[in-house]
């Protein structure tokens, strides 16, 4: 039942980075250019999930990562993000 939720817990970290991925992917013409990276895992000693993100765009420039780990301890993580943006006039 433990892996069952780990599984579930990790699922449901995954959905937001697919969905932050496929909002890249759709990013407005002109300089567009992007780097992501993903891994996950769960087993018998926990679960965890860890990204990272870096994109330019007409807009600006941004660059995300973040871990998140559970076990039998509880759970723990970390997040850095950081950007910057222009006006297009």
């Amino acid at each position: 039942m433990r892996a069952l939720k780990r599984v579930l817990a990790v699922s449901a970290l995954t959905v937001p980075l697919v969905i932050g991925a496929a909002g890249i992917a759709s990013a407005q013409e002109g300089l567009d250019a992007s780097w992501g990276k993903g891994q996950f895992i769960a087993n018998e000693n926990g679960a965890g999930i860890a990204g990272a993100e870096s994109s330019v765009s007409p807009e600006g420039v941004s660059h995300a990562d973040f871990w998140i780990w559970s076990d039998d301890t509880g759970v723990s993580g970390a997040f850095t993000g950081s950007g910057a943006t222009w006006n297009q006039g």
